[in-house]
C-alpha cells in the first residue's frame, strides 16, 4: 500500500490492503468448515478439498461485484465455491454464516497483527525512553507551562513522562489484543442455519473461535461494536501518546530553542528550495498523524451508536474505512516514531545554556533564591518509578 499524500505509507503495506483482506476473510472461510467438521457437519476430506481451494490463492474481487453484494464477502464466497468440484462441499462452504461474520472477523484478524506490530514498536520506543530518561536524569533544562517559563525540570524527567504516555498505550494494546473475539452468529444473530448443520451451534462457533486464535465472547456482536470501538480507543491512545512526543520535538528543535535534534539521514528532510535546511520530518508526521487519529476514532463510535436491529444499515459500512486507516496509520506512526527516537539528538549544552539564560524567571517561584538544581523536588523519584515499569516489573505484554 503507497499513497503519495500519505507520506510513509510503505511502512504498512500488507497491513489491511485490499489482498490482507481476501487473505483474512479466506482464512475465516477454512476455518468455519473445519469447525463444522468438529461438531460433525462436515467431513475431513471436505476440510481438505476447501482448504485446498482457498491455499496460495488471492482472488481479485470485481469493484462492480462488490458494490452489487454491498460488501466483498459474496464475490468472495462464489469465487471459492466455483474452484470447487463437489458440490455438496461447495455448498458447505460459509453455511451456518453470514457476511459480517466473515467480514468482522477477517478485520479482527488484520486488527491483531496490525496491533502486534505496533506494540513491537512502541517496546522499541520504550526501550529508547527509559535510556534518555536514565542517562539525563540529572540534565537541568527550563520548565515551561503554558508556553511561558516556569520552573527547572530535566529532561529526563520529560522523557520519562513520554515513556509513561508509551507504556500506557502499550498496555492498551495489550488487553484489546488478547481480547479480540470472532464474529459468529449467522444471518440475525441466532446461528439458526448452523443450528439445522449441528445441534450444538454455540460449540461451532467456540470452535471457530479457536481454530483463528481469537476469543470467543458467548454471543455475536453484529449491533453491539464494543470490540471495535476498544480496538480503536487503543489505537487513538497510541497516536496521542507519540504525538505529544512528536509535537515537544517539534518546539525543541526550533532554532532559537536547539535542544534536540532528528536524527541526521542522508535525503530525510531536505528543502526544495532552501538547501541549508533540515527539516524535522519523521516528529511532522507522527504530528500529522496525532491530529488525524482523533476523527478516525469518531467515527468508529459513530457507526457503534448507530448499529441498529439485528444487522446495521450503513453504520456498519462505515465502519470499514475509518478502522483500515486507523490501523494503517497507527502502524506506520509507531515505526516513524521508534525510528524517531532511536536518533535522536540531545544537546545538553543548549539546555543548560537556555535554562542559565531565564535562571531569574525559573527562581521566581521563591524569589531567586538557591540554583536550579534546588527546583528539582521528586524528579528523581518521578523517573525511578517510570523506569520500574520497563526495568522492574516491566510493562503488559
Amino acid at each position: 500500500m503507497s499513497d503519495l499524500l500519505r507520506p510513509g505509507s510503505h511502512r504498512a503495506d500488507g497491513v489491511a490492503d485490499d489482498a490482507a483482506l481476501v487473505q483474512a476473510m479466506l482464512r475465516v472461510e477454512v476455518a468455519w468448515l473445519r469447525a463444522l467438521a468438529d461438531g460433525k457437519a462436515a467431513t475431513e476430506d471436505q476440510v481438505e478439498a476447501v482448504s485446498r481451494a482457498a491455499a496460495g490463492w488471492t482472488p481479485a474481487l470485481d469493484p462492480g461485484d462488490v458494490e452489487d453484494a454491498g460488501n466483498p464477502v459474496l464475490p468472495l464466497v462464489r469465487a471459492l465455491r466455483a474452484r470447487i468440484d463437489e458440490a455438496d462441499t461447495a455448498d458447505l462452504v460459509h453455511a451456518g454464516l453470514t457476511s459480517q461474520d466473515v467480514l468482522d472477523t477477517a478485520l479482527v484478524l488484520l486488527a491483531r497483527d496490525a496491533v502486534a506490530r505496533v506494540e513491537a514498536d512502541l517496546r522499541r520506543a520504550a526501550d529508547r525512553l527509559a535510556d534518555l530518561a536514565d542517562e539525563h536524569r540529572g540534565t537541568v533544562m527550563a520548565g515551561r507551562t503554558l508556553t511561558q517559563y516556569a520552573v527547572p525540570v530535566t529532561f529526563g524527567l520529560k522523557t520519562a513522562q513520554w515513556l509513561t504516555g508509551v507504556l500506557d498505550a502499550a498496555d492498551a494494546l495489550a488487553v484489546v489484543r488478547r481480547s479480540l473475539p470472532v464474529q459468529c452468529g449467522g444471518a440475525a444473530g441466532t446461528l439458526a442455519r448452523a443450528a439445522d448443520l449441528t445441534d450444538r451451534p454455540t460449540d461451532v462457533a467456540e470452535a471457530l473461535a479457536g481454530h483463528l486464535g481469537l476469543a470467543w465472547p458467548a454471543l455475536p456482536w453484529h449491533t453491539r461494536r464494543t470490540p471495535m470501538t476498544r480496538l480503536a480507543d487503543a489505537l487513538v491512545e497510541t497516536c496521542d501518546a507519540l504525538g505529544v512526543v512528536a509535537t515537544t520535538v517539534l518546539t525543541l528543535t526550533r532554532p532559537e530553542i536547539g535542544e534536540v535534534r532528528e536524527g541526521a539521514v542522508a535525503g530525510r528532510g531536505a528543502s526544495s528550495t532552501m538547501p541549508h535546511k533540515q527539516n524535522p520530518v519523521l516528529s511532522v508526521l507522527v504530528r500529522a498523524a496525532a491530529l488525524q487519529a482523533p476523527q478516525l476514532g469518531a467515527q468508529v463510535h459513530v457507526a457503534a451508536a448507530t448499529a441498529v436491529d439485528e444487522r446495521p444499515d450503513g453504520a456498519w459500512h462505515a465502519e470499514w474505512p475509518s478502522l483500515r486507516r486507523l490501523l494503517e496509520l497507527t502502524v506506520v506512526t509507531a515505526a516513524q516514531a521508534a525510528e524517531l527516537l532511536a536518533g535522536l539528538g540531545v544537546d545538553t549544552v543548549a539546555m543548560a545554556r537556555n535554562a542559565d539564560a531565564a535562571a531569574d524567571l525559573l527562581l521566581a517561584e521563591r524569589g531567586g533564591e538557591g540554583t536550579l538544581a534546588d527546583y528539582l523536588g521528586a524528579t528523581d523519584a518521578f523517573v525511578d518509578a517510570a523506569l520500574a515499569r520497563v526495568r522492574g516489573a516491566g510493562h503488559d505484554s
